[in-house]
């Protein structure tokens, strides 16, 4: 009867503890692009979507911003846009990394002329 209340104790605290594990804790952040059209809204949603801590990104090609849902225990809004200037695109302040910008297609770089798809 001892073991079968230890076991039992044992298991309680086991399921009461596996509920107090919070959830990852989320924020958003905006950040303003260099994207152009929607090859690269394809490369930035992709290329931030294998990032650590990015749970979902959405490019809006008409004013060129891009929102952020991230786990704020695992990055933040400037490695976010570190990674966007990995990509070859401007962020907000950042500014695009150049050898990453210069292997963008020519229409996606910024000397590029606007165009829509």
């Amino acid at each position: 009867m001892k073991k079968l209340i230890s076991i039992l104790t044992i298991l309680l605290t086991i399921s009461t503890l596996t509920f107090a594990i919070e959830p990852p804790k989320t924020a958003e952040v905006k950040i303003k692009t260099s994207a152009k059209c929607g090859m690269c809204k394809k490369r930035i949603e992709r290329d931030l979507g294998v990032s650590k801590g990015i749970v979902n990104s959405n490019l809006n090609l008409d004013d060129k911003v891009v929102t952020i849902t991230y786990n704020t225990k695992k990055t933040n809004p400037e490695k976010i846009k570190q990674v966007i200037s990995k990509i070859g695109y401007d962020a907000d302040e950042i500014i695009a990394d150049q050898k990453s910008h210069d292997a963008l297609p020519s229409c996606c770089q910024k000397t590029a002329a606007a165009h829509k798809d």
